[in-house]
């Protein structure tokens, strides 16, 4: 008969096994997926294909972000996981284009690729060997992105450079909240579902890429 400590110990390693499988399989969608979109990026871009606007754009996100979510325990999940990713992909491809056509923007795209693949690989490590708990940040990132994603509409829609740059530096700040709150929910056990885990540091890189993308594109005077 197993005693108390014994059991204790059998269900520690049985979750920590378990967060491990969650944090590999993570990881490794995250790779597939990011690839997946760097090839739809990239396809966007030599075919010249333009911005499909914001409407649509919001459209796409939300709509295919539901359906990731609504099947995330099957494996159509999968395949939605990949329909998001891809068409972030494509919308990236315009923008890319545009800073690509400046005088710097090659070097631009490249410091802002670089940091963010700086700052993701810092902040999982971080979390990663520290353990440390990040779930208080919970509330504050959901509003704090809220605000931002109004913010960003109203700077669409009323044209205004200056909030749109204030947005931008926002948004670099709570991505790399996200990236913080997700991988030490992930670590801690609080999220065990890797697609619905992969789809929120996709959509971190992503903002924190193009946010910085316009910082150091204002930054470089372009």
């Amino acid at each position: 008969m197993n005693s108390p400590m014994q059991y204790q110990s059998t269900r520690t390693e049985t979750a920590g096994l378990a967060t491990n499988k969650v944090l590999r399989n993570t990881y490794l969608l995250l790779s597939m997926t990011l690839i997946f979109s760097a090839i739809t990026a990239y396809t966007s871009m030599t075919m010249n294909l333009p911005y499909p606007g914001i409407v649509i754009t919001l459209v796409g996100y939300f709509g295919l972000l539901f359906l990731t979510s609504k099947f995330s325990n099957t494996n159509l999940g999968i395949l939605f996981v990949f329909a998001l990713t891809g068409f972030m992909g494509y919308t990236l491809g315009p923008i890319l284009n545009v800073y690509l056509s400046l005088s710097n923007g090659a070097e631009t795209v490249m410091m802002a690729m670089g940091a963010t693949g700086a700052i993701f690989i810092g902040l999982s490590t971080y979390v990663r060997f520290t353990r440390k708990d990040f779930s208080f940040m919970g509330g504050f990132l959901m509003v704090g992105i809220i605000v931002g994603f109004l913010a960003a509409l109203g700077a669409i829609f009323f044209d205004l450079p200056s909030l749109s740059l204030a947005v931008s530096a926002m948004f670099v700040l709570l991505m790399a909240g996200l990236i913080l709150f997700e991988t030490s929910n992930i670590i801690h056990g609080g999220e065990t579902n890797y697609i619905m885990a992969t789809v929120t540091l996709y959509v971190a890189l992503f903002n924190l890429f193009t946010s910085l993308l316009h910082l150091l594109g204002v930054m470089g005077d372009e």
